[in-house]
């Protein structure tokens, strides 16, 4: 862990990285400066930038909330399944793949009819979610697009698993634009002396719009996580069918952007993880690697200078403009060597897409070396099939 301090800063930076890029470290002084951070910003191995806040951050507020702290996908993360399964055949692997596409909307693409979830039985009484409810109903168990992904993994631990990538599709990003801007709003009001450019506009968290803020978040984790186990049901239908087997442990969930009532140091803090998962002592997690790279199942050590957290992912090491700028669709093939996926898209003027392919991610063996004093390695999964959103 490295640890420095920007001139003029309210706390110092804990790093699990030195390998940060130069938008990302401006957004780490500007969440240094904030005058509710509470004793240090922790930086994961996987930091890159994002909006506000850079992915791979984490933030202890002292009763206040910011959300583009938590972005726009909340309560995106995983789910992972152990099966019984030890050996699947390539052959397997396409038909599940494609029948998976049948019954899993993929992109911008929504279940024609609405889709029954326990979610919907308790809705809190926010005006944005029940404006976006009805269009949430055809969304559950949808897989959304960018970096989204159902994968076949093969385990060292000899078995097979199913793995989930996504989150709580438009509904999360409608509710963190909506309060977003509120806060913007306000903040202009008030004449916080937190510069409009930092893009971290926040609310004190005793009042009624932070509140509201809140429940609407605590809506979209729950949906984030049925949308999830939605998908997972029916991806473990579809595998049991084609390939025999069954399931052999619990689903493994984690959430990386939200933001939660915490004790760190003690005191009460709102602990705000934007592409971060939550690594309390004993707490199983997962830390994808990106498209064609491994996967880790692990265990959390419970490091408090990392307000007990880990990385969400390996991260990008370029941006999706610039590896389509860089990466050749031959390169993009050779990196998916071995494994079973789709090709890659073109927009309408026939350009190609490899922004998500494994060269435009940190090395997941690296980043996993740089925090194994947050994490023990449980599972390393090698992915043996995608469907990528």
């Amino acid at each position: 862990m490295i640890q420095f301090q920007y001139e003029g800063s309210k706390v110092p930076v804990y790093s699990w990285t030195n390998a940060i890029e130069a938008t990302a470290r401006e957004q780490i002084e500007h969440l240094s400066k904030l005058p509710f951070a509470y004793h240090h910003i922790a930086i994961m191995p996987d930091c890159h930038s994002g909006y506000g806040m850079p992915i791979g951050g984490v933030l202890a507020a002292d009763h206040a909330v910011v959300p583009n702290a938590v972005g726009v996908d909340i309560g995106c993360g995983m789910v992972a399944v152990k099966t019984t399964l030890q050996n699947i055949t390539a052959d397997q692997i396409k038909r599940i793949i494609g029948k998976a596409r049948d019954i899993i909307p993929v992109g911008f693409n929504h279940h024609k009819k609405q889709q029954e979830s326990p979610v919907f039985a308790s809705v809190p009484d926010v005006e944005i979610i029940h404006i976006e409810l009805e269009s949430a109903r055809h969304q559950i168990g949808t897989l959304g697009s960018g970096n989204h992904f159902v994968e076949i993994q093969k385990g060292d631990d000899g078995f097979i698993w199913l793995m989930i990538h996504s989150g709580s599709r438009n509904i999360g990003k409608k509710v963190c634009d909506h309060y977003n801007q509120r806060a913007i709003d306000l903040n202009a009001r008030w004449n916080v002396t937190v510069p409009a450019k930092w893009e971290l506009a926040y609310f004190p968290v005793d009042i009624p719009e932070a509140q509201e803020y809140l429940a609407a978040m605590e809506f979209c984790l729950r949906f984030a996580k049925a949308n999830r186990s939605l998908m997972m049901k029916r991806l473990k239908e579809i595998v049991f069918e084609v390939a025999g087997g069954s399931q052999q442990s619990k689903e493994i969930c984690t959430h990386h952007n939200y933001a939660a009532w915490e004790v760190h140091y003690g005191k009460k803090v709102l602990v705000h993880r934007k592409g971060a998962i939550r690594m309390f002592e004993g707490d199983v997690g997962i830390i994808p690697g990106s498209m064609g790279t491994p996967s880790y199942i692990v265990e959390g050590l419970g490091n408090p200078e990392a307000f007990m957290s880990a990385s969400h992912g390996a991260g990008r090491k370029m941006s999706r403009a610039e590896a389509d700028k860089t990466i050749s669709e031959e390169q993009a093939n050779k990196a998916m060597n071995g494994i079973v996926y789709g090709r890659w898209s073109r927009d309408r003027k026939g350009r190609l897409d490899v922004s998500e392919c494994p060269l435009a991610y940190k090395d997941i063996e690296e980043v996993i070396q740089q925090e194994l004093d947050l994490i023990k390695p449980l599972v390393k999964l090698q992915p043996l099939g995608v469907l990528k959103g």
